[in-house]
C-alpha cells in the first residue's frame, strides 16, 4: 500500500474511508485481540519482540520492493527466505546488492505441491501490471499467465531444513487463501502471520477472507494490527 504526503498528513482520512467501507459493507469488522508494542516498518506491522537473531522469516511476494525484509535483517541479524516465481522478480533481485542473510528462491507458494498457474494482474481501468501476477483468473488477464512450481510452506521447510518460522510475511495477490488453508496441516506453525488480504478481486469475495480468519482463530492465532485499508492483518499465536 502506497499513500500520498496529503493523505498521510490526513490522520482521519484512512480510518474515515475504512469505516465507510465497513458500513457499505466491502471490508469486514475486525478487531485487535492482543495489545502488544509493535514495529512498522514499509506498511507492515509485527511484533519486534518475538524476534532475534535466530529467527527465521518467509517472506512471500518479493515484486520490486525488499525495505521490509532488508529493515528486518539489519535490525535483528535475521535470514529472509524470499519467494517470488514472477521473471520480473527474479531478474529485479539479480540486479540487487543484497546482504548474505537475503536468500532468494524462484518459486511460488501454495496450498498444494505442484504447478501455480499465475495470470497477469490487471487493474479495474483495464491496465496490465508489470510487476503483479495473481492466482485469481477474474483479476488477470486470462491469456497472459505462467506456471510455476509450487509448494506449501510445510514443504519449504522440509527443502530448506527449517524446523520453525518466526515469521510469515504474504502479498501473494489472492493465493494467501491456499496457503493458509496449508497451515492446517503443519505441527510447528509460524510465530507470527503478516497477510495482505485480497478479497476485493472479484473472483475471491469477503467471505473468503473471514472463513481464513475463522480459521486461523481455530488454530490459536489472535490479531494484533490491522492496516489503514483493514486488508493487511497481523496475527500472532495465543
Amino acid at each position: 500500500m502506497r499513500t500520498s504526503g496529503w493523505m498521510k498528513r490526513q490522520s482521519w482520512f484512512w480510518p474515515a474511508k475504512l469505516f465507510l467501507k465497513r458500513i457499505s459493507g466491502k471490508e469486514l469488522w475486525l478487531r485487535l485481540e492482543v495489545v502488544v508494542a509493535t514495529v512498522e516498518t514499509a506498511d507492515w506491522t509485527y511484533i519486534g519482540s518475538r524476534l532475534d537473531s535466530d529467527s527465521i522469516v518467509y517472506s512471500l511476494g518479493v515484486g520490486d520492493s525488499i525495505e521490509f525484509d532488508l529493515d528486518l535483517i539489519g535490525r535483528f541479524g535475521l535470514t529472509v527466505f524470499a519467494f517470488d516465481p514472477t521473471p520480473f522478480s527474479a531478474r529485479w533481485v539479480q540486479k540487487q546488492t543484497l546482504p548474505r542473510k537475503f536468500l532468494f528462491r524462484p518459486w511460488a507458494v501454495s496450498g498444494e505441491n505442484g504447478n501455480l498457474r499465475l495470470f497477469r494482474r490487471v487493474n479495474s481501468q483495464g491496465r496490465s501490471a508489470k510487476v503483479m501476477w495473481t492466482a485469481d483468473e477474474c483479476a488477470g488477464d486470462p491469456d497472459d499467465f505462467i506456471d510455476a512450481p509450487a509448494y506449501t510452506v510445510k514443504k519449504i521447510m522440509e527443502l530448506l531444513q527449517h524446523e520453525k518460522i518466526s515469521l510469515l510475511k504474504m502479498d501473494v495477490e489472492g493465493a494467501e487463501y491456499g496457503i493458509l488453508d496449508g497451515l492446517n496441516n503443519m505441527a510447528q506453525l509460524p510465530d507470527q502471520l503478516l497477510v495482505e488480504f485480497h478479497h476485493r478481486f472479484p473472483g475471491i469475495g469477503k467471505k473468503r477472507t473471514a472463513d481464513s480468519i475463522e480459521m486461523l482463530s481455530r488454530l490459536g492465532y489472535k490479531i494484533f494490527g490491522i492496516s489503514e485499508t483493514g486488508r493487511e492483518i497481523g496475527f500472532v499465536l495465543d
